[in-house]
């Protein structure tokens, strides 16, 4: 789809790299409050039969999430095969059939970023949402990691070492003096 979104200048100032950082720390965020509410007992006994074993399952599903956007975000830091095979035990063809359909689908994605629903009416993203409002993600997970305490006092612990899409002009050489 060639319109566009109030979102699209948003996303145009990160790099792939860094929306694809912008998806993992989502993703890490969700499978650190999924584990958080295994921790406390207090409400056990208002938990239904096996309830606890439905909650650590659903992490383990945030945790594979987790590690498909950490295998994205590092193809698009320039990893390869081999490397990111080293960390899941696995052959880098098995690594790379693994997550190829993943993969093509975050590529795909940015092509055309959202489609319309079944009415033609509603855009739907096809982008995480953390990378198709990256301004709105990175303010939030901000947020949480100050309150968490990831980077004491740091009030940009997410945005801060986000790789940013070059200026426009960057790439012309420099001008002589």
């Amino acid at each position: 789809m060639s319109e566009t979104t109030p979102y699209d200048d948003d996303r145009a100032a990160y790099s792939r790299q860094g929306l694809a950082r912008l998806v993992l720390s989502d993703h890490a965020k969700e499978v650190a409050e999924g584990a958080a509410g295994l921790v406390g007992t207090r409400h056990d006994t208002d938990t239904g039969i096996a309830g606890r074993v439905s909650q650590a399952q659903q992490l383990i599903e945030l945790a594979e999430q987790t590690l498909t956007s950490a295998v994205t975000y590092e193809v698009e830091r320039g990893s390869s095969w081999e490397q990111i095979a080293t960390y899941l035990g696995t052959t880098a063809a098995e690594a790379q059939e693994r997550y190829t359909l993943a993969l093509q689908k975050w590529i795909n994605a940015f092509e055309e970023p959202y489609c319309l629903d079944e009415a033609g009416r509603k855009r739907i993203p096809q982008l995480p949402t953390a990378a198709y409002d990256p301004t709105w993600a990175s303010d939030q997970l901000d947020t949480w990691a100050f309150i968490h305490h990831l980077g004491i006092n740091d009030r940009q612990a997410v945005s801060a070492g986000l790789v940013m899409a070059r200026p426009a002009d960057e790439h012309l050489a420099p001008e002589e003096g």
